[in-house]
């Protein structure tokens, strides 16, 4: 994958996150915060904890740090994978986001 295919997937799963937060906000599911700077984005909970995620492009990759760790993706012609097997992006985000946010939640591309 070239940087520019890199710079465009990951523009796109960033403003998918953004989307899902804002989806998740209107049907009052919960209260997440998304602020963009760059290629950062950061989902503040009403508890305080957060998620970042942000683009590393150097390595083509988007890192996500949760309290229940930090992961990296690449992506794999079809989908954001774990670079160790630990699933895919949204369905990882989707389970750190519940347990931040204290009931279910679902972020979707």
């Amino acid at each position: 994958m070239t940087d520019l295919e890199f710079m465009n997937r990951a523009e796109n799963l960033l403003q998918a996150v953004e989307a899902s937060c804002d989806r998740i906000n209107d049907q009052a599911l919960a209260d997440i915060d998304n602020q963009r700077v760059g290629a950062m984005v950061t989902l503040i909970f009403s508890n305080k904890s957060q998620i970042v995620l942000n683009m590393q492009k150097p390595l083509h990759e988007i890192w996500l740090a949760a309290k229940a760790g930090g992961y990296h993706y690449k992506f794999d012609n079809e989908q954001w994978l774990d670079t160790k097997g630990q699933g895919e992006f949204f369905s990882h985000l989707s389970r750190c986001a519940s347990e931040q946010a204290g009931c279910p939640l679902v972020l979707n591309s």
